[in-house]
């Protein structure tokens, strides 16, 4: 171990003689305020939803979407949220996290004005690759601000919050999709973005970042904002976090374990079968017999939301390594229910008759196939709400926290480079696998990935709750 390493794993900042924790109220604005950018990325996520459709049926000469042009406009946007995620990762130890954030509502806002002034189907495109470019800087920056802000006793249920604002911007878009035209939404969607660059300007640079860039006054002076205080504490000699990433730091396990650890967090979340079941969500709602299919995916925003506000008040309790192994102990159930439904339901015959959507589940349903359509709208509900509590939330949280601050950026770049990579293949190809493996067999193997994903979390995942993000450095480095 070198003399630089020993110096990255003590505390950056730390209370002589294991004072009380801080009590600041005012880290939590700044936790809101870098949120407001995961909010405007699940705002961009959600807005395809209900887009699309009315793209599609508009009649000439009005702009209109074919079913080639309305495939692209759903899935460019994980493109470029991939290329913003290596951006973001480069931005984010140059500039450092707070003008990161800033920078990042500029795409967001001229992504959402051009679509809003589209007047042909390129120009739509582009405005959507732009938007997924800032979802992409968003998704990297917002948890690594939020984590290098909050001390260790909030750091999971404010780094949760950055899921469920991503949630809460789907399902404001759902519901805003309800009474706004396409080009009014897009023009609700430069709100969020353009409030954070407003309330982000009011917050200061994280102290961890500071430090590394000999900056100890204001440092300090970000501390009194966020915790309250900064008498007493101090810092050691800063050494390691300045030599920057070489490829020769993989041979170190405190490096190495984490990137194996981050990038099989952000594959395995989307090889849960994540994108599948949000695709099939309307269509399953709609076999079940609903009469609104596009209320039903309110109500899946809804549970979204509720399950992932719960994640985020046990998770500072529970821990990270038991709400993952539930999470995937729920969605393994659930896609194996999933899949006996398809299996089932192959070929069967179809029945006109509907269920009102805000009827009872008691309803007595018209045929056996509505009884199993409630098989599959009960199995949804319960892969969203395992989801949610888990392998939602926690690989952007674990990724904030597990990488050492001299490979931070190019890491979590790494990370979120694989997680939108991972999207997007499985976006585009999951069609194609229904048609090899038909629809069952696609979803038990989105059963035995789930699998596979609880005991690499049982092998390989540590436990940060608790913990500085100094002492998870040392835990990685085996001291």
């Amino acid at each position: 171990m070198t003399p630089g390493d020993q110096e990255e794993t003590q505390p950056l900042l730390r209370p002589p003689g294991g004072s009380s924790a801080p009590r600041g109220r005012r880290v939590f604005l700044a936790a809101f305020a870098a949120a407001l950018g995961p909010l405007s990325f699940g705002f961009a996520l959600g807005y395809s939803s209900p887009a699309i459709p009315s793209l599609r049926r508009a009649a000439p000469p009005a702009l209109r979407l074919d079913d080639a042009a309305a495939s692209w406009f759903g899935a460019i946007v994980t493109l470029g949220a991939a290329a913003g995620g290596v951006l973001g990762g480069w931005l984010v130890d140059r500039a450092g996290r707070k003008l990161s954030l800033l920078l990042c509502a500029v795409p967001f806002v001229a992504g959402f004005t051009v679509i809003t002034a589209a007047q042909n189907v390129w120009l739509l495109l582009g405005g959507r690759l732009l938007t997924g470019l800032a979802c992409g800087i968003a998704s990297l920056v917002a948890p690594v601000y939020i984590s290098e802000i909050a001390y260790p006793e909030v750091r999971g249920l404010l780094g949760s919050c950055v899921q469920l604002m991503v949630v809460i911007g789907i399902l404001l878009a759902y519901l805003a999709g309800w009474v706004l035209k396409w080009r009014w939404l897009a023009v609700l969607g430069c709100v969020p973005p353009s409030f954070m660059l407003l309330l982000m300007c009011c917050m200061p640079e994280t102290p961890r970042f500071l430090l590394t860039q000999h900056k100890r006054q204001e440092a300090m002076a970000a501390m009194q904002f966020l915790w309250g205080s900064e008498q007493g504490w101090e810092e050691p000699p800063v050494g390691a976090e300045h030599q920057g990433f070489h490829l020769a730091q993989l041979r170190r396990p405190g490096v190495y374990k984490p990137f194996i650890i981050g990038i099989s967090l952000m594959a395995f979340q989307q090889l849960s079968g994540i994108n599948a079941v949000m695709f099939y969500a309307e269509t399953i709602f709609e076999e079940a017999k609903f009469k609104d299919s596009s209320l039903a995916s309110v109500i899946v925003g809804i549970i979204q939301v509720l399950f992932t506000a719960v994640a985020a008040l046990v998770m500072d309790r529970a821990g990270r390594r038991l709400l993952l192994a539930l999470s995937g102990v729920v969605m393994v159930v659930s896609t194996s229910a999933f899949g006996a439904y398809f299996r089932l339901t192959q070929g069967g015959p179809s029945n006109s008759s509907h269920v009102d959507l805000l009827a009872p589940v008691s309803v007595e349903p018209a045929s056996g196939s509505v009884g199993l359509a409630w098989l599959a709208v009960g199995s949804m509900c319960l892969f969203i709400a395992g989801f949610a509590v888990g392998w939602g939330p926690i690989p952007w949280l674990l990724m904030s926290e597990i990488f050492p601050l001299h490979v931070k950026g190019v890491a979590t770049g790494v990370c979120v480079l694989t997680n939108w990579f991972m999207a997007f293949l499985v976006t585009k190809e999951f069609s194609s696998l229904m048609e090899v493996l038909r629809p069952y067999g696609a979803f038990w193997l989105a059963a035995a990935f789930c699998i596979f994903s609880v005991l690499f979390t049982l092998a390989c995942v540590p436990e940060t709750k608790g913990k500085t993000l100094e002492q998870i450095t040392a835990h990685f480095e085996g001291r």
